[in-house]
């Protein structure tokens, strides 16, 4: 099974590399059920492997001018602010046995599961639905920053990373193309960054809370970067929006699978 978690830690790169994003919504079903990490640990690791695969793609987009400075840190500082809060109190707050329905314990594992499965459901939709303007270039606008929603939005999507160790990009590139009138091609760019600076920071929170698995976390790590520059590679040759639709149906089917696992055959 590590073997072909291997693998698919490559997969995850790749898809990153290949469409801009979605590959770290696997990440967290990769480390559960493929190196049996506990689910809790699983979104630790997520954050690392997510913010380095992401820090390390955003490097050719800032060289590209592909990278809106001010709306990474006026986006980015309720973000982190969020995720570093979510993974350093919140998380360890939520006991073991959260609730129980009749004979059926909803432990800890099972609801962190179930909310990134939901999660995976989400961003499905959204890849499976596409965008217009991803194919599309926007004109440039005059950048106009909505404080309030910015701020709301960077606190909601940070939460929900610290939550389930998945970068969000799903949810900030739509954010910083409405509420920040940044053309499609920045937000992506931009969405990296913070994505890198929320997921790293996020995990920081996690040291001294969990015994954190160095070899397979910089293995794992490191393979997704290798996945990342094969998947740019191929991006060059291959339709990204016909992948992202595919990717978009096989996140969807993971998704409803842990669903009904965590609800029938639950991890403890």
């Amino acid at each position: 099974m590590e073997i072909i978690g291997y693998f698919a830690s490559l997969l995850i790169g790749i898809s990153l590399g290949l469409i801009g994003g979605g590959g770290s919504i696997l990440t967290v079903p990769v480390l559960v059920y493929l190196f049996g990490v506990n689910p809790i640990l699983a979104t630790a690791y997520s954050l690392f492997i997510v913010g380095a695969s992401s820090l390390v793609g955003a490097f050719p987009k800032y060289k590209q001018g592909m990278i809106n400075l001010k709306t990474a840190i006026i986006f980015g500082i309720p973000s982190i602010a969020a995720v570093y809060a979510t993974r350093k109190f919140i998380v360890p707050l939520i006991p073991s046995e959260v609730f129980t329905v009749g004979d059926f314990v909803v432990t800890k594992s099972i609801l962190m599961m179930v909310l990134f499965a939901v999660l995976m459901v989400a961003a499905s939709i959204s890849m499976i639905r596409g965008n217009k303007s991803n194919t599309e270039e926007a004109p440039e606008e005059e950048q106009v920053f909505n404080y309030p929603l910015i701020l709301v939005e960077g606190m909601i999507v940070g939460t929900l990373t610290g939550l389930v160790g998945a970068g969000g990009g799903f949810l900030i590139i739509p954010a910083l193309v409405v509420l920040s009138k940044l053309s499609m091609k920045q937000a992506v760019g931009t969405s990296l960054l913070i994505i890198a600076a929320k997921s790293l920071i996020g995990f920081t929170g996690d040291l001294g809370h969990q015994e954190i698995d160095w070899n397979l976390l910089l293995i794992v790590t490191a393979l997704a970067i290798v996945g990342i520059f094969l998947g740019d590679i191929i991006s060059k040759k291959v339709d990204g929006n016909k992948l992202k639709v595919g990717f978009g149906w096989f996140v969807l089917v993971m998704g409803i699978y842990i669903l009904i696992q965590q609800l029938a055959f639950p991890l403890k």
